[in-house]
Formats: structure tokens, C-alpha cells, sequence
């Protein structure tokens, strides 16, 4: 062998598995271009825009002290709050870098390339790359014209196969919530042996008085685990806390898979002091489900078909036009969600969304008058 045999550029392709062929990779909200007499917005990754809590920000600095050290690979003193604050056991909670962490854990425990995962689509985009690096088939069951979920069809599509279910509520990008008792008719249809993952991601935003409770479904279904996260509602997007609520069976199979001292001590106690304020928490979100509703009934008194939004963010099935729509809105220096068959708007300040409207109104009278 001679020497350029062996280079690297020699070298075939390491071969990777196949499965990574079956679904795009996750693409994260664009940053907003940067136009000379206007001021930027990013709506296009469902942030919290209001400032942090100040005793937020005071435990951060308190405890950014010692990096040297390994955080607490239990969370002990956030699962006590936690457990405090929802009503259940130390062995029914389990905390992980962000809720995304868990989608992962969850497919390890329940999918591989015998079995099948089912969920809503269009949804979270994570949910095919998790379940499709697994192996999983991937059963994605289209949305009513209303942007909810058909589960009735989630229900008819369930197999022998099937290891995995998610559920989304509200769902991410078109903004329902699911209803308590269609989520109980649905669970009483799923056999007990499959797990169902209800992602709770923004439910502090959720306000239609029938939506589904997540915490009193986990008690009665043992089969169901509740993702919930602190990066919405919480304001704590960059500092990757999530958490789950299970029976202890299920608990005991996620702490197997996700990764030790993930959460570090800094996001612990960021956490931890939100959860203290967790009545200022629950204030900030009914704020932005305000400034939500009021941006949604704009929109629609322009003409738009905007589906319910029950979450910190706005959904326009805007279809082909989705481009076109993004590009406009980049000309104006703000960064929308374009994911393809619509497009997502976030809940930032009073001025982006203003801009946003007058956007959505120019638009409308070139393309659909």
C-alpha cells in the first residue's frame, strides 16, 4: 500500500446506518436578519420574551461558582420541589436536560426497528429523528383541517408493532389542545403495554377550560409519562432543564437511558428558584396567552384562518405561500418559522408583532385578493 493509498482522503466513507436517510435533521429557528433602521425579532423558536425573574437571575450568579464539580446526577432538591409542587413521589419524577432529552430516553426504552411509533403530524419536529433513529417505523397520522389531532385515526393505526404513542397539547406548530375526555376515550383504546407520551411543553399557556390535564391522566393511566419542561413558561429555553411524570416502572426505565449529570448545577437552581415563583410563572404565561389571543383575533379580522392557539405562538397553514410569507417577513427584519405547509409565528413584543400584522395585511392584499 502505498502512501496516498492510505491517506485520508483515500479513505471510503464510513458507513453509517440507514435509518438516518428516512428523516431531514432538526432545524432550528433562523435568527432575524439584521436591516439597517429596524429592530430585529426572533419569532421563530417559541422563546419566553419576557425578562428573567431578578431571583432567578440572583441564584444563577449564586451558583455559578465551582464548574469543577459534578452537579447533583439526581436533582435531588429540584424533584423534592417538583414533587412538592405536583403532588407526587420522588420515584414518579425524573430530570433531564430539557424535555427534547427525554423523547430521546423514551424511544430507547420502547422502540427499535421491530416496532412501531406513532404520532400527529405536523407536530414537533423531533419526534421523527428520535423514533427514526431508534428504527422505528414511523406512523405520522395527519391532522384534521383544524390543526388538531385525529385520534380517532391514532387509534385505528395502533398494531401489534406498536411500542410508542405521543401526543401533543397544545400542539406544536398549530396550536390546539387536546380535550381531557377525548384523551381518556383514547387511552381507554390503548393497549396497556404500549407507552404514551403526552408532551406538555407549553400547557402554563393553555386556557380553554376543557383542555387536558396532564398530571390527573398520568395518575389513572399507568402506561402514560407527562413531558413538561421549564424552557417555556419558565423562561429557561438556554439553561436545558425538562422533566417527566410516570409511574415508577417507567421512571426507572428512562433514568437507564439518559445521560448522567446532564442538568447542571447552575440549571438545577435556576430551576429550582422558578419553581418557588411558580404563581409569577403561571402570571407571565397568562400575559403572553393575552398578547396571543389579541395577535390571533387580528390576524383572523384580517381574513387569515388561524386555527385555536394555546400555546406562545401563532399558526398560519399559509401552504405553498409559506416562503414567499417568510421571505417577507425576513425583508422586515423578523425571523418567522417556516415548516413547510405553514408557517409559525412566536409571541415576542407588542412592536414585532405590530410589524408582523402589517406584514401579514400587505401580504394578503398581493397574494389572495
Amino acid at each position: 500500500m502505498t502512501a496516498a493509498d492510505s491517506s485520508p482522503s483515500a479513505a471510503s466513507t464510513p458507513r453509517l446506518r440507514a435509518a438516518l436517510n428516512t428523516f431531514p435533521p432538526y432545524v432550528p429557528g433562523k435568527p432575524p436578519r439584521q436591516i439597517e433602521g429596524l429592530r430585529p425579532y426572533k419569532l421563530s423558536s417559541n422563546e419566553n420574551f419576557l425578562p428573567p425573574l431578578p431571583e432567578v437571575l440572583e441564584a444563577m450568579v449564586e451558583h455559578a461558582k465551582d464548574p469543577a464539580n459534578y452537579p447533583d446526577d439526581s436533582a435531588l432538591a429540584l424533584r423534592r420541589a417538583l414533587a412538592e409542587r405536583l403532588d407526587v413521589s420522588l420515584d414518579e419524577l425524573v430530570v433531564t436536560t430539557g424535555a427534547s432529552e427525554l423523547l430521546v430516553a423514551l424511544t430507547q426504552i420502547t422502540s427499535d426497528a421491530t416496532t412501531e411509533a406513532i404520532y400527529p403530524w405536523p407536530s414537533f419536529e423531533m419526534y421523527p429523528q428520535t423514533t427514526g433513529l431508534a428504527g422505528a417505523e414511523r406512523i405520522e397520522v395527519p391532522l384534521t383541517a383544524e390543526g388538531r389531532h385525529d385520534l380517532e385515526a391514532m387509534a385505528e393505526a395502533i398494531t401489534e408493532r406498536t411500542g410508542l404513542i405521543i401526543l401533543c397539547s397544545p400542539n406544536n406548530p398549530t396550536g390546539p389542545a387536546l380535550r381531557d375526555d377525548e384523551v381518556r376515550d383514547f387511552l381507554d383504546r390503548v393497549p396497556a403495554h404500549v407507552l404514551v407520551a403526552l408532551d406538555e411543553a407549553y400547557w402554563e399557556f393553555a386556557t380553554v377550560p376543557d383542555r387536558a390535564r396532564g398530571l390527573g391522566l398520568v395518575r389513572d393511566y399507568a402506561n402514560l409519562v407527562l413531558l413538561r419542561t421549564f424552557s417555556k413558561a419558565h423562561g429557561l429555553a438556554g439553561l436545558r432543564v425538562g422533566y417527566a411524570v410516570a409511574h415508577p416502572p417507567v421512571i426507572e426505565g428512562l433514568l437507564k437511558a439518559v445521560i448522567p449529570f446532564g442538568v447542571t448545577d447552575l440549571s438545577q437552581a435556576a430551576a429550582l428558584e422558578s419553581l418557588r415563583h411558580w404563581d409569577a410563572v403561571l402570571d407571565r404565561a397568562q400575559q403572553i396567552a393575552e398578547a396571543r389571543d389579541a395577535f390571533a383575533n387580528a390576524l383572523r379580522a384580517q381574513g387569515w384562518d388561524v386555527p385555536e392557539a394555546q400555546a406562545n405562538f401563532v399558526w398560519l397553514p399559509l401552504g405553498e405561500a409559506s416562503a414567499a410569507f417568510e421571505d417577507a417577513c425576513v425583508e422586515q427584519a423578523v425571523a418567522v418559522r417556516n415548516l413547510g405547509e405553514g408557517v409559525r409565528i412566536s409571541i415576542g413584543e407588542p412592536e414585532a408583532l405590530e410589524r408582523v400584522l402589517q406584514i401579514a395585511k400587505a401580504f394578503r392584499a398581493e397574494h389572495f385578493a
